[in-house]
């Protein structure tokens, strides 16, 4: 096929014309804007634009495809060329499920949880060189992409986010790819700027639930009141499995899974982790892989990139990063880590860098997220406020909204990191959340606190 990227330089986008192009596809492409690491990857692959910007000459009517990023506008004047010569256009999710029809499609959804379970998966299988075709949000260790798409492969495990397909299509992506099998780790209302109520975000996952197909299998955190409702509610005929938190204990900063065969140590920690694991073994065990031999991949699982991601360790201090930032994460971060080091001073920074964070309506969520901590701070840019066009939220909306009176706030990078610098690491844990990166934090720079 010859398809052609609008907006090629995405972290989804990128990795799906490196899939097109290793599968052996002819794949050109265009952006006004690529960083790395998309451009290092795109460029070592010949596949990065010569120059940056939008060329309608670039669109020829011997095109097979085209795939259109979120990042392009509807008037975007390559898009227009193609509407005009009738050339097929795809949105990321669509063009996924074209090239999944005929495979056995297992789609992770949820508010928190897809990329960490969906890795799960896919290390299960790498360990047992299962060979299946996949999408997922991070970069994994052992994956050469995070999407891999093949003829003959009879599996497909795709992350299935509930945000926009594309700037044409507004529909969530997980609801284009119609699951043989599906998974529901968690709701908690998210993406305030595309589902303005929670009752709207929720009706989200009661489409995903009713687009699994006749037969089909609905795996499900119990744990989760919200989730339990609607796939206890859902009346399409497909088979029903929930799961929920395994038993497990933390012995020496380790901790240790309840298994058929005994406690079992592993690399990741925290009730959150614990519960993705169960309802990782599940989708596994209906992929074929028996519970044994999943309890034996799943003891090397480190993590997916930027989830509960170990940066840095002394001999008595410790230091994660995590993407966490919808309320419910951040609450189930922070006391995973304080859990996992109960005798050291968790020192929890939150960078506010979303639109639903950033909404000085829905801060109101943010109340008790933080409590496990023993030192609280949140950093957010005024800057990033105006960028997003938002209200202005100010230091004492913030503070109200945690509800903790020790609560430290900073608005300046540099003010910021000048505390981080000088902070007293000695027996603790630092832990820091964002999508962000707190204006212009080094981490190299960090880590050699450690």
């Amino acid at each position: 096929m010859r398809v052609h990227f609008i907006a090629i330089g995405g972290s989804a986008m990128h990795n799906l014309a490196l899939a097109l192009h290793q599968k052996g596809d002819q794949i050109t492409g265009s952006d006004d804007a690529v960083f790395e690491p998309s451009k290092t990857r795109l460029e070592k692959r010949g596949l990065l634009p010569e120059t940056m910007g939008w060329f309608p000459e670039k669109i020829t009517a011997d095109l097979d495809a085209i795939i259109l990023g979120m990042h392009a506008k509807a008037d975007n004047p390559e898009l227009l060329k193609a509407q005009e010569l009738g050339i097929k256009i795809y949105s990321y999710p669509e063009f996924l499920y074209e090239q999944s029809k005929n495979k056995t499609r297992v789609v992770i959804g949820g508010s928190h949880g897809k990329t960490t379970i969906t890795s799960m998966i896919l290390h299960v299988m790498h360990y047992h060189d299962i060979e299946v075709d996949y999408m997922v949000g991070a970069q994994l260790e052992g994956f050469d992409t995070m999407v891999h798409l093949t003829s003959d492969n009879e599996f497909i495990v795709l992350e299935g986010d509930e945000y926009l397909s594309s700037p044409m299509d507004r529909r969530p992506k997980f609801h284009l790819y119609q699951p043989n099998i599906a998974l529901i780790s968690g709701i908690a209302w998210d993406h305030i700027n595309v589902f303005p109520t929670f009752e709207n975000y929720v009706e989200q996952f009661e489409i995903f639930v009713n687009k699994i197909t006749n037969g089909g299998i609905l795996i499900y955190n119990e744990d989760d009141a919200t989730v339990k409702q609607v796939a206890e509610s859902a009346e399409i005929p497909i088979r029903k499995i929930a799961y929920s938190t395994p038993a497990y204990a933390v012995e020496k900063g380790q901790t240790l899974l309840e298994t058929p065969e005994g406690m079992m140590p592993i690399e990741v920690f925290g009730a959150h982790n614990l519960n993705n694991l169960a309802g990782a073994k599940w989708i596994c065990q209906n992929m074929g892989v028996d519970e044994a031999d999943f309890y034996e991949a799943i003891a090397s699982f480190k993590g997916a990139s930027k989830r509960l991601e170990k940066i840095a360790e002394g001999s008595n201090k410790v230091a994660y990063k995590d993407f966490a930032h919808s309320p419910s994460k951040v609450a189930a971060t922070t006391k995973a880590v304080k859990d996992q080091y109960p005798d050291r001073k968790l020192i929890a920074c939150l960078e506010l860098h979303t639109y639903s964070s950033l909404n000085a309506t829905f801060l109101k969520e943010y109340e008790g997220a933080l409590d496990a901590a023993d030192q609280a701070v949140v950093f957010f840019s005024p800057d990033a406020v105006k960028i997003k066009q938002l209200e202005e939220v100010s230091q004492e909306q913030i503070a109200k909204a945690f509800n903790r009176k020790d609560l430290t706030i900073y608005t300046n990078p540099a003010a910021f990191q000048e505390f981080l610098f000088s902070a007293d690491l000695e027996n603790s844990a630092l832990l820091l959340m964002s999508s962000g990166n707190y204006g212009g934090l080094n981490f190299d720079d960090l880590k050699k606190l450690f």
